[in-house]
Order: structure tokens, then sequence, then C-alpha cells
């Protein structure tokens, strides 16, 4: 970490910058560190999980903002649009606006309608490429990690994300690290003899996401989890 760095520079007796001091800040940091900090493994099928699942949730959001786009230039062609054709989310919605004609002679509107028939290509390449990488992702993840989906709320594309972003090897000594790094872990703010803790705002945030994906499921479908919340 480039700020692990910059503190060893600043506490240094030659301030500045160069690659021998930062050498020597990196040297002293790992010398006085080194009990704590993490084993780095070799990479393995993780980190081709984390693409693929990257990759995906990627094409995902990108078609969400090309629906988005479309559904901007279907309200101005056809305010009622909605009540006219299927939902976008929907196979045969796009296939209408891939084909999509304005009903007005008027060159903007016949404009906009190629927009939206542009705009439905993109899409429907988006959502391809999204439902290929799920299919490989489910694929890897059925080969290594099917145990995973033995706890409620974890399917194979979430067990394969789960192993992109935790990574090969047991980097965590116990749950209570796990949970710091997913960011679920409540950070004490206690001050003048009041004991007091806060939501955690940081940690990584894919995981943050998926752990609460998990906890809203199991919520609804576990009897532990239900038994715990109540």
């Amino acid at each position: 970490n480039a700020r692990w760095t910059a503190a060893g520079r600043r506490r240094a007796k030659r301030p500045g910058k160069s690659d021998p001091l930062d050498a020597r800040a990196v040297a002293i940091f790992v010398r006085q560190e080194s009990p704590d900090l993490p084993v780095v493994y070799a990479e393995d099928q993780t980190a081709i999980l984390d693409l693929l699942t990257t990759e995906r949730e990627a094409a995902i959001g990108e078609a969400t903002r090309l629906r988005n786009q479309i559904h901007a230039l279907l309200v101005q062609l056809d305010p009622e649009y909605e009540v006219r054709l299927p939902t976008l989310k929907s196979r045969s919605g796009l296939a209408v606006v891939a084909r999509y004609v304005a009903r007005s002679d008027s060159a903007v509107q016949k404009e906009r309608a190629s927009a939206v028939r542009r705009l439905a290509e993109r899409l429907a390449l988006a959502l391809a490429q999204a439902e290929d990488l799920a299919r490989r992702i489910k694929q890897m993840a059925e080969e290594s990690f099917a145990p995973l989906t033995r706890l409620c709320g974890v399917n194979m594309l979430t067990a394969g994300a789960l192993a992109g972003i935790l990574g090969p090897g047991p980097r965590f000594a116990n749950d209570a690290q796990l949970a710091a790094f997913a960011g679920v872990a409540p950070l004490e703010a206690s001050s003048a003899g009041l004991v007091r803790h806060r939501l955690n705002r940081g940690g990584n945030r894919r995981l943050n996401a998926i752990v609460y994906r998990i906890v809203l499921t199991q919520a609804h479908h576990s009897p532990e989890a239900r038994a715990y919340l109540a």
C-alpha cells in the first residue's frame, strides 16, 4: 500500500521520494509488520472466477444502463408504451424494441426509433455475454466450490463470486477477520466512558453486497436465521 511507504518516508531522516527511499521504506515496514502481513498465494482458478464474475457484473450493469436509455427514448416516442409493449426485461420485449418503428412521420421521432433499435442490439449483446459468463462461472464453481451452496442463500453463481473474491489459500485465521474484510463487523466508536458501535462503511464492498443478499434470503427462508432475528 502506497500509504505505508509514504508514512515511512515522512519519518525518515532524508525526506523525499526516490526508488532507493521507497525500497528502504518497504524494507522497514516488512521487518516491523511481517508477522501480521497476509501470505500471498499463487493464482489459481479463483483468479479466473474473479475475472469472470467482475466481467459479468459489468455486463449486467451495462444492460441496466441500456434499458434506462431505451426507456427514456420510448417515453418520448410513446408515453404509454409500457401498456402496449412487453417489459424490457423479457425476451419478447427485447425482440419488440429491436424492430421498433416510430408511429409518427416526424424525422425526430424516426431517429429516436432508430436509436432504440441500435440500443436494443447492444442490449442483446450485453445480455448474451452475461449469460455465457454465468454458464462458465457455474461450471467452474460446481467443480470445486459446490459445498458452498449448502448455505442458505448461496447458489452456484454466488459460490463462484465468493471464491473469486476470497482467492486462494487460508487468508483468514478466524471469522472475525473475514467479517472485518467484508465490512460487516461493527466499528467501536466509544468516547468518555460511553461504549457504542457504528456500522462499518469500509471493507470489500462486493463481498459486503453478497453477504447482504445472503442475509435477506436467509431472513425469509432459513428457520435458524428467522429465529436469530426474532
